[in-house]
């Protein structure tokens, strides 16, 4: 469920579990995006006696919504390349596991259920990580992907009404460009329907989730930015006067702050 794998360009992933801001990042992401995935994830009839695979789980609030699901009967199997966000998890029926889903053989097989939230587009092995979820489902498992499109809604501020908004936007993009240093595929969530067909999935959906203003947005943006400033100033996208003043903005209030949308695809394996 989010930013936290090492990347094959730059210098490695560019937000890195362990910082302060990383836990407020995961927040932010719970807030803004386990309504949809909670909706999708009963849809596909998670009941009691599941096992299910929660890939790059980041923090615990998908994992303990799995557990609470499948009850005692059911395992939930919690990876990330790092857990310590996961790992308050780490009790019946959640086993939380270090793993690196695009360079290992899956944790397991015959789950009912594969998951993972922005995850893959960070990942570098990103084909190698989708037929290893496949291939851990058994036959008649569900697998539900969820990741953002940054390129199909790049603004912060789709409504760029003055000089605060215009600044954002510019920040917005630095941090794109930053991503996509690393090997970020920023139109990654709209391939998603095609590669679970291509990949053999039957019954392959998608739906995108995209809030337009949200105080979460605002707390996600802050949380980014303090963790990124570094890497802006150096890489000449910003300077630090400007960062100062962005947060000031975001923290006021009184800027609409969207997100990429966040395309959710779904599939079933024959």
């Amino acid at each position: 469920m989010g930013h936290r794998t090492g990347g094959a360009h730059g210098d490695g992933y560019l937000l890195d579990n362990r910082q302060t801001e990383a836990g407020e990042r995961f927040d932010a992401f719970a807030r803004l995006f386990d309504p949809t995935t909670f909706r999708h994830l009963e849809a596909l009839g998670v009941d009691r006696g599941w096992r299910c695979w929660e890939v790059g789980a980041g923090g615990t609030s998908v994992v303990s919504w799995l557990a609470e699901r499948v009850g005692p009967t059911g395992e939930v199997v919690a990876t990330d390349i790092d857990t310590s966000l996961v790992a308050a998890a780490d009790r019946p029926p959640v086993r939380v596991r270090v793993h690196d889903v695009g360079a290992e053989e899956p944790p397991g097989e015959d789950f009912d259920l594969v998951h993972a939230r922005l995850v893959l587009v960070h990942v570098p092995d990103r084909e190698r990580a989708l037929r290893s979820m496949i291939k851990a489902l058994r036959p008649g498992g569900r697998l539900l992907l969820e990741d953002a499109d940054p390129a199909l809604q790049p603004l912060l501020c789709p409504d760029e009404r003055g000089p605060a908004e215009e600044l954002a936007n510019r920040l917005r993009h630095g941090f794109r460009r930053l991503l996509a240093d690393r090997g970020a595929d920023l139109s990654y969530g709209r391939k998603l329907p095609g590669l679970l067909r291509a990949a053999g999935l039957q019954r392959v959906e998608a739906d995108a989730y995209f809030p337009v203003a949200s105080r979460a947005c605002a707390a996600l943006e802050s949380a980014t930015v303090r963790q990124i400033r570094s890497r802006l100033v150096a890489a000449g996208l910003a300077t630090d006067e400007e960062i100062d003043r962005h947060l000031a903005h975001v923290a006021s209030g009184t800027m609409d702050l969207a997100t990429a949308p966040m395309i959710s695809a779904w599939g079933i394996k024959p």
